[in-house]
Parts: C-alpha cells; sequence; structure tokens
C-alpha cells in the first residue's frame, strides 16, 4: 500500500486549498478512506471520511468548510478546504480504513 497526499501549502485565514491522496497497492474502488491532521504537539485525529460509495463524513469543526471527494477510477481522493482557520493547521494524511499503513503527508499552514 502506498499513499501520497499533496496539495498542502501556506494560506492566510480564509482562503483555501485542495489536498490530494494517491493511492496504490489496494483496490481502492472498495475501501473507506480518511483524512488526518496532526496538529502541532497533538495527535493525528481523523477530520474526513469517505466510503467506496461517496457518503461523506466531516467532524464538526470543518463540517461546512471541507468537502471530501474520490475518483475510484484514479485511485485518487480529494479534499476541498474553504475557510481555512488558523486551527487548521497541520500536518495532512490520508489513510486506508482498517489497513495500518501512512503515507507521507502534506503540511497546511493557515495563518491569521
Amino acid at each position: 500500500v502506498q499513499l501520497q497526499a499533496s496539495g498542502g501549502g501556506f494560506v492566510q485565514s480564509g482562503g483555501s486549498l485542495r489536498l490530494s491522496c494517491a493511492a496504490s497497492g489496494i483496490d481502492f474502488s472498495i475501501k473507506t478512506m480518511d483524512w488526518y491532521r496532526q496538529a502541532p504537539g497533538k495527535q493525528r485525529v481523523v477530520v474526513a471520511s469517505i466510503t467506496s460509495g461517496g457518503d461523506t463524513f466531516c467532524v464538526m469543526s470543518v463540517k461546512g468548510r471541507f468537502v471530501v471527494s474520490r475518483d475510484n477510477a484514479r485511485s485518487t481522493m480529494w479534499l476541498q478546504m474553504n475557510s481555512l482557520k488558523p486551527e487548521d493547521t497541520g500536518v495532512y494524511f490520508c489513510k486506508t480504513r482498517g489497513i495500518d499503513v501512512w503515507g507521507q503527508g502534506t503540511q497546511v499552514t493557515v495563518s491569521s
């Protein structure tokens, strides 16, 4: 399993970023996928998920601002992040539900 998150960067509060996750080595189309965030000095926590069928979940702190989507044919998942806040700062990782493999994350920094 290989997972590569990309698309992070430095933005001002209120800005937007779109993260991508490219997956390989798995049958992506049948897997639930998660986006995690690891804020400085804190544990990784799930911020959004999407099932194989496209049902989505976002934690309350990002609901209405973040949108998770996927393209099973391309084994790719995205996280559209809008109205970014400084508390969204962290390293973002994508992960396949039920498989304990972490790829390289992507840094998101939101300035106030």
